[in-house]
């Protein structure tokens, strides 16, 4: 391999080389970078010159990374990341930070972790205002973007500059009004029950429908919603059932009675997850922290 020609490497060289990694498409990355695939094409070429090596391949109708390519790969967004943070100035101090942080969570993660970390940050860093939107089902763009700064959902993206940390388990349960009705006795009387459904707003229905499906099980949804907030009301005063995790029955579902599912269905875990340029910045990593503990507090409190 030839001396790297440090005279054909930039910030911007770099940043192109890494959208490729990530995107694997000359124009996936050219679109995320607001560029030409030409001018893709061509930043690549220079690299390849400088860091003799072919970086991609073609493979099928696509390209595929050189093993060169995979190993540099985290060497680059390091470097990348340490000269992102050169104009940060002094270290982060939660007392006087002053800016706002966005969150995008559903409600089911949003009324479970974010009140906690409310208390955390008023008696802490007071002068960190928190933003919370909804998830959906989460892509990379939303943290590539900056729409949010940091995703707390079940659903991590597939990307190799998407971090993520596990911070709880939990299942899916069957919920229901004691007042008026028993507990599904088994899977016939489940599908046979009328239910409160989950749509996303986005249009994305929970992993539940799907592996409903894959077992060729239908159940009868005559009422859907587009967040687990709408279940009480649905349901309190009826006989339908909802199923939602298990750990809403502390908070929005604690007037309700629930019972596991009828059927094998794997339990989950919430993830916090978070795009590679912020693993070292200081507040991003101090306020991840917080969440963790927050969580953290919750598990203990559940052994």
């Amino acid at each position: 391999m030839n001396p790297v020609d440090t005279l054909n490497l930039d910030f911007r060289a770099l940043g192109t080389f890494l959208a490729v990694l990530d995107e694997g498409s000359v124009s996936r990355a050219a679109v995320r970078l607001g560029v030409t695939q030409s001018a893709v094409s061509h930043t690549l070429e220079r690299l390849r010159q400088a860091l003799g090596d072919p970086l991609f391949v073609k493979s099928g109708r696509g390209i595929a990374p050189t093993r060169y390519a995979l190993l540099v790969g985290p060497h680059i967004r390091q470097i990348l990341a340490d000269l992102q943070a050169l104009p940060a100035g002094p270290p982060f101090s939660p007392a006087t930070a002053d800016f706002t942080f966005t969150v995008a969570a559903n409600d089911y993660q949003r009324d479970l972790l974010l009140p906690g970390l409310v208390r955390s940050l008023r008696q802490q860093a007071p002068g960190i205002r928190l933003h919370v939107i909804p998830s959906g089902i989460p892509s990379a763009e939303m943290l590539r973007r900056d729409i949010c700064d940091l995703i707390i959902s079940p659903h991590a993206p597939e990307a190799t500059d998407i971090m993520q940390r596990g911070l709880m388990a939990d299942r899916m349960v069957v919920f229901y009004d004691p007042a008026r009705r028993p507990p599904p006795r088994d899977l016939t009387d489940y599908l046979k029950a009328d239910h409160i459904a989950l749509v996303f707003g986005t249009g994305e229905k929970p992993a539940l429908e799907g592996a409903l499906k894959a077992r060729g099980l239908e159940r009868r949804n005559v009422v859907t919603v587009s967040n687990f907030s709408g279940l009480p009301e649905f349901l309190r005063g009826t006989d339908m059932l909802a199923t939602a995790p298990e750990r809403m029955s502390r908070h929005l579902l604690r007037d309700f009675a629930w019972v596991p599912l009828p059927f094998e269905h794997k339990p989950f875990t919430l993830l916090m997850i978070w795009h590679s340029r912020n693993q070292n910045d200081p507040a991003h990593r101090w306020l991840r922290n917080q969440v963790n503990a927050v969580a953290a507090t919750m598990n203990g409190l559940n052994e």
